[in-house]
């Protein structure tokens, strides 16, 4: 049925192996390339996709899941980004389920699973597409290009563009996209197996292949393509149509059209029956959606912005090389393409419109061969070849839409695949002409082990964010984003002084850059460079007034330099722009406690705990200002509030404790002052509370031990020291009494 005329590994100089050994070679090479992933950290996007995601969590309903976007935002949001992959968010939680936690092994692992799995079924799929679909008499499919199925399938297996879906946790949204991609190409190739009166096709298999497309499209948007693609197969492979002879007849208005294969077969049915159901999950999911299209940022994606289309229309194609580039030379690659790495083409000046017109030299070369070839094995496998490298990329081509990157290797997962069929296909035209095959193939091998080493190589830079985001400086060094990961990074770790560079040169490259200009601000305040760090926060709320975190930085700074009315007046523009913002309520309590407003920071501070009940601090400072002005039964109730709601925080203890001892209720005092000390034992303020409750106690004994521990820790200990002295002053007076 439907087969390619001449055989493709005839010319083809490479290893034939059984199916079987084919499939083993192909999984255990493409888990070699990315073994080395499964002990990384959660990196970049990892952790808003997962790790602040609700909806991994058990108390969340399964059945958000339909309803949030890939990052657990409501699709109804404005804020949303549209990303609906429901089936990967439930992956998620499945991992998060059985590891008991946000442990990334158990991620990686499976992300490095399904890029063997996807790698296996390459095998059979390229099979079909550079060998044709053909039956035995018994109705097993025939694999007719063995050699070039396998070459391709390690072509696959092996680019270091698949480095971030693999490595990357996020990637999982590729990954099975690309699972239930294959599979329904793979079930629809399966509904035109031969029967006893011939040639003849399943409907139901079609309609399981359309299934299929729909799970591939809830993994991740590109997942639809497939339908596209299984109606190109059909006119192609099964029908065996020349477009270019379907074109002429069509333009002359031929009566012959049935003869060209078009009504042959059920062609037209099958398309129908794609058609409705594509259209039925499109409608679906724009039900779902609820709102228009995500709005992005200018930095997200300057080209789009572009007043002018004909600048639109040349950095989008400047990016299609880009992309292509990636695919051919997978050398320098980098987590985030965009604020500022790629700058603008603005004329046809620019030398790097040399890149978009080779693309489209080569582009124009492929397409009139696959249109106007006399020979229709090329023309097939170079139809198939272009389809499965444009068609799956087309959602990320900003032609129906905006998208929110420049460049993103992740997108170019399932494109990779017409690459492999057009790299296979050129390796077996060299090899027809060439008279020393071993050479070529001897190349080729050398090109599979350098991605082999390149792919593990990028997996040792994706285990850590530090690594990661290092590795972009070379490839992007005009990327303010790369700067400021960069920064951030160094500023988790405690390295301020590295991290202000990074900032600054982030505020540099991108002077509207408001995130930058606001933890550069925050680090500037806690190194008490308060005006500045005011300046910066200033710029970032006028650039964006909405920008919630930097008004209530900047409050912070206003609040440091006593300017309490302006402080107070941010902090509450901060909650005006996010309503619930706990952080913000304690700050603005602190600003109150300040002021002796006692019963507005009660008031702050309250809603600060309302909002998160797990906000130690909040509840602390309640605790300790009702015990300073003399309210210590209501200090007693609010802190036993606070400890069943966060049980084991020993600085709640500690702030009971000392109210306890007030009320003189030693015994409960002395355990919640111990049960602190466990938890954290070199608390010099701990052991001279301790010792203070035992001082007044009578156990002078217990409060010397406590109070010599105290000092110990901390030589300089406020009032430790004149109480130490009293009790040594008390303890050789009874002594003396004793003696006389």
């Amino acid at each position: 049925m439907a087969q390619m005329e001449p055989n493709l590994d005839h010319d083809v100089s490479w290893f034939l192996l059984p199916s079987y050994w084919a499939k083993v070679v192909v999984a255990l090479i493409s888990f070699l390339c990315f073994a080395n992933s499964y002990d990384g950290d959660f990196v970049f996007d990892d952790s808003e996709a997962i790790i602040n995601n609700k909806d991994l969590r058990a108390e969340t309903p399964l059945g958000d899941l339909w309803y949030h976007d890939f990052w657990g935002s409501k699709l109804s949001s404005n804020t949303s980004h549209k990303s609906y992959r429901p089936l990967t968010v439930l992956t998620f939680r499945i991992n998060y389920l059985f590891a008991g936690g946000f442990y990334p092994v158990g991620f990686h692992v499976i992300n490095i699973i399904l890029h063997c799995a996807i790698s296996v079924l390459m095998v059979d799929v390229f099979s079909i597409l550079l060998g044709g679909l053909q039956f035995s008499n018994k109705g097993r499919r025939l694999n007719l290009a063995p050699k070039s199925s396998l070459l391709a399938a390690l072509l696959f297996a092996v680019h270091p563009v698949h480095t971030e879906c693999v490595a990357g946790i996020v990637g999982r949204a590729d990954l099975l996209c690309a699972l239930f991609f294959l599979l329904s190409f793979l079930g629809y190739c399966k509904a035109f197996k031969e029967n006893k009166e011939g040639h003849t096709f399943s409907v139901f298999w079609v309609l399981v292949s359309v299934v299929l497309g729909a799970i591939a499209m809830l993994c991740k948007e590109q997942g639809i393509t497939i339908l596209g693609l299984n109606a190109v197969f059909d006119a192609l492979v099964i029908n065996k149509i020349n477009l270019l002879e379907l074109i002429r007849k069509l333009l002359y208005k031929d009566k012959s059209l049935e003869n060209a294969g078009l009504l042959r077969k059920g062609l037209l049915f099958r398309i129908a029956l794609l058609m409705c159901g594509g259209a039925g999950i499109l409608y679906i999911r724009w039900r779902i959606m609820g709102t228009g299209p995500p709005a992005f940022t200018e930095v997200d994606n300057p080209a789009s912005f572009a007043d002018s289309l004909f600048v639109r229309a040349i950095n989008y194609n400047y990016y299609y090389s880009l992309n292509a580039w990636l695919l051919l030379c997978p050398w320098w690659l980098c987590f985030d393409w965009s604020m500022g790495c790629i700058p603008l083409i603005k004329s046809v000046s620019d030398w790097r419109i040399i890149a978009l017109a080779a693309l489209w030299f080569c582009l124009i070369g492929l397409i009139c061969q696959a249109l106007c070839s006399e020979d229709s094995h090329k023309r097939r496998i170079l139809t198939l070849g272009l389809g499965f490298l444009i068609i799956p990329f087309l959602p990320a081509s900003n032609l129906f839409f905006r998208v929110g990157f420049v460049v993103a290797e992740r997108v170019i997962y399932l494109p990779s695949i017409g690459y492999c069929i057009l790299f296979t296909y050129g390796f077996s035209l060299l090899s027809k002409q060439a008279k020393k095959k071993k050479i070529l193939a001897v190349a080729v091998l050398g090109i599979l082990l350098i991605n082999v080493v390149r792919c593990a190589l990028r997996s040792s830079q994706w285990r850590s964010e530090e690594q990661l985001f290092r590795s972009a400086l070379s490839v992007c060094p005009l990327n303010a984003k790369v700067h400021y990961n960069v920064g951030k990074n160094l500023a988790d770790k405690g390295n301020q002084s590295a991290a202000i560079k990074y900032y600054r040169e982030a505020v540099r490259l991108n002077p509207k850059y408001v995130h930058a200009m606001n933890n550069l601000g925050n680090i500037l305040k806690e190194r008490n460079e308060l005006h500045e760090a005011e300046e910066l926060l200033s710029l970032a709320v006028q650039i964006q007034p909405d920008f919630a975190a930097a008004w209530m930085n900047l409050g912070i700074v206003q609040n440091s330099l006593r300017r309490f009315e302006e402080a107070e007046q941010s902090y509450w523009t901060a909650i005006k722009h996010r309503k619930k913002y706990p952080d913000c309520y304690y700050n603005l309590g602190r600003l109150y406690a300040d002021l002796n407003r006692h019963i507005d920071a009660l008031n702050a501070w309250r809603n600060a705990t309302v909002l998160k009940p797990e906000h130690s601090l909040a509840w602390n400072n309640m605790i300790i200002l009702l015990d300073n002005t003399g309210n210590l039964a209501q200090a007693e109730a609010v802190g036993r509030e606070a400890l069943e709601l966060i049980p084991n925080d020993h600085s709640l203890m500690f702030s009971l404790a000392n109210v306890l001892g007030k009320s003189q209720k030693y015994k409960e005092s002395e355990a919640l002052f111990l049960k602190a000390i466990k938890a954290n034992p070199n608390a010099a303020s701990y052991h001279g509370n301790l010792a203070v409750l035992y001082h007044r106690w009578g156990n002078l004994d217990l409060a010397k031990k406590h109070y010599e521990v105290s000092l110990k820790l901390d030589p300089m200990a406020p009032g430790t020291k004149e109480n130490y002295s009293l009790l040594r002053r008390k303890l050789e007076q009874l002594q003396k009494k004793g003696g006389a």
